[in-house]
Order: C-alpha cells, then structure tokens, then sequence
C-alpha cells in the first residue's frame, strides 16, 4: 500500500495507547472495512508531526475487495490516505526488503516570505542561512558511520547507517529543503542531523562540527533536534522482485549482528 498522510494532528506512526496515530486509524479503518483483523508492517515509523507523501506498508489479506482505496477514502478522516493497493509479490516486507528511504525537510529563513499555505510541513527560522555551509558540512556527513549521537537509542536497536545523500537546495518558493536518504534510519536521526545543520548554516558552528560527533556514542546534548513538522518522508526504494526476499533476509541478519555485540558492550 502507497500512503499519505499530514502528520500534525498524529502522534507518529506506531500504535501508542489512548493515541490518535497513524497506524491505529488505518488499521482500525481497514479492519471495520474488511471485517477481519488487520496488522500493518511499515517501511518506516514516523515521529509525532513528522508527514508521509511516500510511506510503504504491507499486511496480509486473503483477498482486497474491488475499489478498495475508495471504500477506505469515504472512511478515513482527511489527513490520511491509502493512495494505491497492489498485491505483493512473493518475499516482499515493506520493512526489511527496502534498500533506501528518502525524506525531505523543508525550511524558510526569511520569515516574511514564510507560505502559510505551506506552514504545516516548512518550518520558518528566525535567522538566514548559508546555503553554502550547510551543503560543506552535510557533505562531511555522508557514508556509513556510527551515528548514535544523533539518534535516541533504542534498546536492541543498532545506531550504524548508511547515509547516501544529505544535499540542501534553494526552492522556487524561497525555502530550503534538505533531501536525505539512507539505506534506515534511526530514532529522531534525520531531524538531529538537520538541527545540527542549521546551526552550521546560521555561523553558530563550524562546518566541520557535525561530522566530528561521529565520533561519540552517545547522543550529543549539544544537538538540537529540529522541529518535527519540517520533515516528509517522500518515497522508499525497493530492488527488483526477484531479489526482496533475499534482501529482507540480509537486512534482518546485519541489524542482529549490528545490534547484538553493542547492547553487550
């Protein structure tokens, strides 16, 4: 399933007691629809505010009934949407198959050109940036590395990626966006790496600043975590067919063999 979803009004992805997220109205739509229990499997868990136009999700379904997306439109609430529905081809897990997930978070630093059609997923910044110095650190970044001073650990849970893009652009509307992708991500990750950014980007830091907290194994206290409602997550790649279930069992194997050895340490 392809979703959407504005994030404000959500407390994340994942299903949290007494909580309006994300899952929890999908899956309790889906069930009321179908009549049957439904549990969903994500490429990614959003944070609270955090919003998807290219989210990923499976679950398994004897059979989807004729015109489902528009069944499930007339009973989801507004800010959410299964866009498209195709039955999964054999080994595929919307979690462990996916080779990449891109997001992107968009910024203003000109407050009287801040869109206020726009104010739910920019965030506007009270000082200008260089957008020189933000691509100069981001750069410093890219790779696989240890990045747990920007991530909240999770228990049993590896900090080690793979960063493949992290590149700031001017926008035609004025605003900035960084695009990031990776092969995962890490708790709260993709927001501590732009909050540390921004402070390269406003002459806070030196450019250098970011990457040399790669080096910790911790989460850095002198990393501010950037508002939530900036960040979009916009697509997840997969390889081809033949090869999903070989890759969600490969990606399975390294997050057990990363994680076992740290949680030990």
């Amino acid at each position: 399933m392809d979703i959407s979803y504005d994030g404000t009004d959500f407390s994340g992805w994942a299903r949290q007691p007494s909580r309006r997220t994300v899952c929890g109205v999908l899956e309790d739509t889906m069930s009321m629809v179908l009549r049957e229990d439904v549990r969903l499997t994500v490429a990614g868990r959003t944070d609270a505010g955090v919003h998807a136009s290219g989210q990923v999700a499976h679950c398994d379904l004897p059979a989807v009934p004729e015109h489902f997306p528009d069944r499930l439109a007339r009973a989801l609430p507004a800010d959410v949407r299964v866009r498209a529905v195709h039955p999964a081809p054999p080994g595929f897990d919307a979690r462990f198959s996916a080779v990449r997930r891109h997001y992107v978070y968009r910024v203003c630093d000109r407050q009287w050109e801040a869109d206020p059609l726009r104010r739910r997923d920019t965030v506007t910044w009270p000082r200008p940036l260089s957008l020189p110095a933000l691509n100069e650190a981001a750069a410093l970044l890219l790779g696989e590395h240890d990045f747990a001073a920007f991530c909240k650990r999770r228990e049993g849970a590896t900090t080690i990626r793979e960063l493949q893009r992290l590149t700031w652009t001017r926008l035609p509307d004025r605003a900035l966006a960084a695009s990031v992708a990776a092969d995962a991500f890490c708790h709260s990750m993709v927001r501590s790496l732009v909050g540390a950014l921004l402070a390269v980007g406003e002459g806070r830091k030196p450019a250098d600043w970011p990457a040399s907290l790669l080096t910790a194994r911790t989460r850095a206290s002198a990393v501010a975590v950037a508002p939530a409602h900036g960040l979009t997550l916009v697509a997840v790649d997969y390889p081809p067919a033949d090869q999903l279930a070989a890759r969600a069992d490969a990606t399975r194997k390294v997050r057990t063999a990363a994680a076992g050895p740290r949680n030990q340490a």
